[in-house]
């Protein structure tokens, strides 16, 4: 399935988990077919699996950093990988406030990149991202969610003196891309739409997870 977008024209494709990631991106058939693919790690990183992540081949961005001993983490393992490229990432943001949801408070955002900007000279921020809630109903308005992603930026650009055009915002899913690409998402996370609903089910292997994936798409790049 990943070939098959790939030679559609899809370059950028995300995943939820480290070692599903780190099985996919190493298949030798993936390797040959995909030279230019893109992986996004979109899940939750915890910071025992930090160096299983770095190792990934084509690893182009970490869109979920939700703390700056994670962020330190990342940087230490992506200095000693060698890498002479900056490794690209997002801060992840927990809009919603729901306890099942990973990502940091609204009110540490700033300090979190200004730390990361300072202090991780291996990692390149370039953006927020954030889940948001599931199902909002938007004849009641725009997801507040989303709206606050948005506030954020422009707090954030205007306390750390950054163009606003240089932060990206990573929001949207199958369900509300549109609205969200609408609202001002740069990069929405087609999964299901695409790949079809995963099936809880069945034990992970690398054929039976391959529609956790995602097809993170940069609209700055497909407009």
């Amino acid at each position: 399935m990943v070939i098959e977008a790939y030679g559609h024209g899809q370059r950028t494709f995300g995943e939820n988990y480290v070692q599903e990631l780190l099985e996919k991106a190493s298949n030798p058939k993936i390797l040959s077919s995909c030279p230019e693919i893109k992986w996004h790690f979109i899940g939750h990183l915890q910071k025992q699996n930090v160096n299983k992540l770095m190792a990934v081949p084509n690893l182009f961005m970490l869109e979920t950093v939700d703390s700056m001993k994670l962020a330190d983490k990342v940087n230490s393992s992506w200095q000693k990988k060698g890498s002479t490229q900056r490794l690209k990432v997002m801060v992840q943001v927990n809009t919603s406030g729901e306890e099942s949801k990973h990502g940091l408070p609204p009110s540490e955002t700033v300090a979190v990149v200004e730390h990361i900007k300072a202090s991780c000279p291996s990692l390149e921020f370039v953006g927020l991202m954030t889940i948001g809630s599931f199902g909002h109903d938007l004849s009641q308005g725009p997801n507040p969610d989303f709206q606050m992603l948005l506030s954020l930026r422009q707090e954030l650009c205007e306390k750390l003196n950054i163009p606003v055009n240089q932060v990206e915002l990573s929001m949207g899913m199958s369900g509300d891309f549109q609205h969200a690409i609408e609202v001002g998402s740069t990069n929405v996370r087609i999964g299901s739409t695409i790949f079809g609903e995963r099936d809880y089910s069945k034990k992970p292997t690398l054929d039976q997870t391959t529609t956790d994936l995602k097809a993170s798409v940069p609209l700055a790049q497909e407009q």
